[in-house]
């Protein structure tokens, strides 16, 4: 294993890549170069990986590394992509990683390429040809955009781990349960016209008034009927985050957009949600039909729910000396939960760094990501 990067080297190579994921293909780039990357790192050290192309994708990859044989074991999971980046907000390269003031910065290093960096870092110590249970480690692709990388894997079952850890920035917590998302647009087709004859069109915006009072009722519903007092805001949110109707003031309007964005609690599906939006604006919809589009602006992500007292849960709280919380923000946890194990998020950094000019990790993470996972892979592989 000498040809393997030191940390801060392996770092630095993770964060040369460039994977941005983005829905508009102008600005969606390939995973395929930090794929390699890993494979090369992960095979070195005696892995058994495995390269999948993944559907609806634009060709990216996950990657599966198994070391170990037997059942159960454990799952160390990330994704490979990142958000695109402000241009000009940066105060260097985000593709060169930079140490100053006892951080490294650069797009990746916090959510979360550096995450495999320091897998990495703590399997050098760790005697693999003791694993009595194999230890897997997931590379996805998408996750910032459509999870389909995570989605997929969660599809083909390839793999039975007992446990599993999902890398993204806690602040090395341990996270059992979080939020969904859900986002759509509701367009308003009227008819325009002059103002001076309101019976002659039809206003999208006096519609839109209707379409925005039921929707404040299904907002009351959800908040009044549905509830989980772990999270800081114990009920399903819902906020209308962009509108948009009409050219003039003596025009009847006769196109009018509305954003809304859901936040359901787990035991919520999107398939769900949507349904019930609609029923709220079946009546208008009936009054002016054909009047009312609803469309999913971006896709959503499910909510998660792992168990507070469960085993895996319990075990990392006390390895890693904090109470187990949750948390507002979408992860792969769901799918990679439908694997049957017991899943938690936990990783080094915070997430109020992700998705952020200037991105960086702390270097007080590393030493105590490292060491962590050497934990936790023996309390799962090797114990």
């Amino acid at each position: 294993m000498n040809s393997l990067p030191e940390l801060k080297d392996a770092f630095k190579q993770l964060i040369a890549l460039p994977s941005i994921s983005a829905l508009e293909a102008e600005q969606d780039m390939s995973n395929h170069a930090v794929i390699e990357l890993l494979q090369t790192w992960f095979s070195e050290m005696g892995f058994d990986c495995t390269v999948h192309t993944v559907a609806d994708s634009r060709g990216k990859q996950n990657l599966v590394a198994t070391i170990g044989s037997g059942k159960g074991g454990l799952l160390l999971a990330g994704h490979t992509d990142t958000v695109p980046f402000d241009e000009g907000r940066w105060s260097q390269s985000p593709f060169e990683l930079t140490e100053k003031d006892n951080r490294w910065y650069g797009l990746g290093t916090c959510d979360m390429k550096g995450f495999f960096a320091l897998i990495m870092e703590a399997l050098k110590s760790i005697p693999l040809h003791e694993l009595k249970r194999p230890l897997h480690i997931f590379a996805s692709a998408d996750e910032e955009t459509t999870m389909n990388g995570a989605k997929a894997f969660a599809d083909a079952k390839s793999i039975a781990p007992d446990y599993a850890i999902i890398g993204e920035p806690t602040s090395l917590k341990p996270v059992y349960m979080h939020k969904g998302h859900l986002a759509q647009g509701i367009r308003v087709i009227g008819r325009s016209g002059h103002s001076s004859d309101p019976a002659r069109g039809l206003n999208a915006i006096e519609i839109m008034h209707q379409v925005v009072g039921q929707l404040m009722k299904l907002k009351q519903h959800l908040s009044e009927n549905y509830r989980e007092d772990a999270f800081s805001v114990p009920y399903p949110t819902m906020n209308f985050g962009h509108i948009h109707g009409g050219d003039a003031a003596n025009r009847i309007c006769g196109c009018c957009d509305l954003h809304l964005d859901i936040r359901p609690l787990p035991g919520m599906e999107l398939a769900d949600l949507e349904l019930m939006v609609i029923n709220y604006l079946s009546e208008i919809n009936k009054q002016y039909p054909g009047s009312i589009e609803i469309s999913t602006l971006y896709p959503g992500s499910e909510s998660f729910a792992g168990k507070v007292d469960s085993y895996w849960t319990e075990l990392v709280a006390e390895i890693s000396n904090t109470q187990a919380e949750v948390v507002n923000y979408a992860t792969e946890a769901p799918y990679i939960k439908q694997l049957g194990c017991q899943t938690l998020v936990m990783g080094p950094g915070s997430i109020n760094q992700a998705h952020q000019p200037d991105e960086y990790i702390g270097l007080e993470y590393l030493t105590p990501t490292v060491e962590l996972m050497k934990k936790l892979i023996y309390q799962a592989c090797i114990k």
